[in-house]
């Protein structure tokens, strides 16, 4: 429903009959619509975070996990694009409150990109001086505005053909090579 009508045209009313239930008894579960959208969230992030761990529990290779991550990240969307509506643009669209409660969900995720990029610093494969929660965020946010691209375009080519692009943009700036080329050139 949030897809098709967009977060505040969603009325409860049309949430219960689409589930198959009274208005009532999706009051026993949630006491207002923004709780619906934060549940939604928070089962379809959690899914989600679970496959990352899971993807990446064998790689060693730090550069690796974060392309298998954002390979995930790509095709989940793409191949589920009213979730991908969901929480690209209706989210953007809510109060600062209900961003602040789906950004507790988001952590998680957020953390496991962290420990990709302290596991690449530690083995010497990125930068020393790499600021990780800046470029945790930069990779996040990348992503995060692929996919916003890629549904205001008309979904007009594969989200998960973006992955190669979109890692080794930030895979050569983080890289410890990248910086010891920098230095020669100085």
């Amino acid at each position: 429903m949030f897809a098709e009508h967009g977060y505040h045209r969603s009325q409860v009313s049309k949430i219960a009959k689409a589930a198959g239930v009274a208005d009532g008894t999706i009051y026993l579960y949630f006491k207002r619509k923004e709780d619906i959208l934060i549940r939604l969230f928070q089962e379809k992030l959690g899914e989600l975070v679970e496959k990352f761990h899971q993807s990446v529990e064998g790689i060693t290779d730090p550069a690796e996990a974060l392309r298998k991550v954002c390979y995930i990240h790509f095709s989940e969307l793409e191949s589920n694009p009213q979730l991908a509506y969901v929480t690209q643009i209706e989210l953007r669209q809510s109060d600062l409150e209900l961003r602040k409660e789906i950004g507790s969900a988001l952590k998680p995720y957020i953390v496991l990109i962290e420990n990709i990029l302290k596991q690449g610093v530690e083995e010497k494969l990125f930068r020393p001086n790499l600021n990780i929660k800046l470029v945790r965020n930069l990779i996040f946010g990348s992503m995060d505005e692929a996919v916003t691209s890629w549904l205001i375009s008309g979904r007009k080519y594969p989200l998960s053909e973006q992955v190669d692009d979109t890692l080794d943009f930030f895979l050569h700036g983080i890289s410890s090579r990248a910086q010891a080329d920098t230095a020669r050139t100085e």
